[in-house]
């Protein structure tokens, strides 16, 4: 089998899956000669594949079966003389049509049917960012490089087995060993194994068993956590997870503290962690209503008797969220949260719209978007947004634009205080994301 059968039979998978037509080709009478499938059928009739109809004709406006594909299938899997590039592919296409081969008597293993089961994504991503405290006259700048690996594995037709690896390089100290200044996320490696979980998809059920991220990890809990979830429905949907949450995977920041004395209590326990929530999602509008619940010892708030600690050793944590969609290109979203446990710095929220938005597929695209945030400490404990930090109160702008195909810019500004002490802050982030 030569070289050139590979193509013709990815041509003839796409073509049969799709239920289309093979077009005419040499050596058939019906064939024409110059037809953008001419070497590929000729090949595969060279090689004893096809046949034909025994009268001389393809009927290549004919569509073809998934039992004539199998009959092609059966007779490319009996050729002896393949390279492994044409046994990948036969192996391929056999798994694709082993039902029909059984019948045939053809036989396909079951380990055929996991050939090229796992895929990788990922991106390499350059960040910068410069916080400035205006009143106290002090500013940082860091940037950095990050490498992120994320391979899907299929198990079966329901589950799947999902990962992301994480290798970070400090630019400044041309260093691996890193901290990220805006999330505080400890990197004492290069390499770090951020995510890996078993997922199963199942009609209006899923659910998930290892690490990876809770609801709201695209507002303030943007973390991973050890444990298990549950998802049902598909309009209305009921989400629940229970585990444990290290807390020291995120910086001394994100820790209880008191709005007048500015004063930390760490937080750096391993914390039981449980939360469920209630979304809705139809047409232009969806929105949630969630539960966070936070239980380790070391939690204990500084309450307003400033010399002591109180004995509360939990978070708990609402929040509400929405957003509509108007026309394609506007929208608008935003959150509410409270904890309920904590004397201060009890409330996070958001308001942002947002106007179109870069798409990574197609060149030229771009998008804006303006927000206001407020994220007090012991609410926004993992908050997810690069501008405007933990413990702080601000306006956002931003733009992110696509030069290239697969690659986007993004620039982000922010303008406000820091909620404990008042001091005016101005951030600056921007990025350029390389996707693969």
């Amino acid at each position: 089998m030569k070289k050139t059968l590979v193509s013709a039979l990815t041509t003839a998978l796409v073509v049969g899956a799709a239920s289309t037509t093979f077009a005419a080709a040499n050596p058939f009478s019906d064939v024409p000669a110059d037809h953008w499938a001419y070497d590929a059928v000729s090949q595969l009739a060279a090689d004893g594949v096809i046949e034909g109809y025994g009268d001389t004709t393809f009927r290549g406006n004919q569509n073809i079966t998934r039992y004539e594909m199998a009959q092609m299938i059966a007779k490319a899997m009996a050729k002896s003389d393949v390279s492994a590039a044409d046994k990948a592919l036969i192996d391929k296409l056999a798994a694709e049509f082993s039902d029909e081969l059984n019948n045939l008597g053809v036989r396909v293993s079951n380990l055929e049917r996991n050939a090229d089961k796992v895929k990788w994504n990922g991106e390499a991503l350059y960040q910068y960012w410069s916080q400035r405290d205006k009143d106290a006259g002090t500013k940082s700048n860091d940037d950095e490089l990050l490498l992120r690996l994320e391979p899907s594995a299929e198990v079966n037709r329901n589950w799947h087995v999902n990962a992301r690896i994480d290798a970070y390089t400090d630019l400044a100290k041309d260093s691996s060993d890193t901290k990220d200044p805006l999330h505080g996320d400890s990197q004492d490696t290069n390499l770090d194994l951020v995510r890996i979980y078993a997922q199963g998809d199942y009609k209006n059920f899923q659910v998930k068993l290892g690490k990876f991220n809770p609801i709201d990890d695209d507002s303030i809990f943007d973390t991973e956590f050890s444990g298990g979830q549950v998802t049902f429905g598909n309009k209305v949907t009921f989400t629940a997870g229970a585990g444990r949450l290290d807390m020291d995977d995120v910086s001394a920041s994100n820790n209880f503290r008191n709005e007048e004395t500015a004063k930390i209590v760490n937080s750096d326990d391993t914390a039981n962690y449980q939360f469920a929530g209630l979304g809705y999602a139809a047409g232009k509008f969806n929105g949630g209503i969630d539960y966070h619940h936070l239980n380790a010892d070391s939690f204990n708030y500084v309450k307003d008797n400033l010399t002591s600690q109180s004995s509360e050793d939990n978070a708990n944590i609402w929040l509400a969220k929405a957003g509509y969609n108007f026309d394609g290109t506007s929208a608008l979203n935003g959150f509410y949260a409270n904890n309920t446990s904590a004397d201060d710095l009890n409330k996070a929220w958001s308001a942002e719209y947002d106007y179109k938005g870069a798409d990574a597929e197609n060149k030229g695209t771009w998008g804006a978007w303006a927000a206001y945030r407020y994220l007090g400490d012991n609410t926004a404990l993992f908050s997810t947004f690069d501008a405007v930090l933990q413990g702080q109160k601000a306006w956002e702008v931003g733009a992110n634009y696509t030069p290239f195909r697969n690659v986007v810019t993004t620039l982000r500004y922010a303008n406000g205080k820091n909620i404990a002490t008042d001091n005016k802050i101005e951030n600056l982030y921007g990025e350029l994301e390389f996707f693969f």
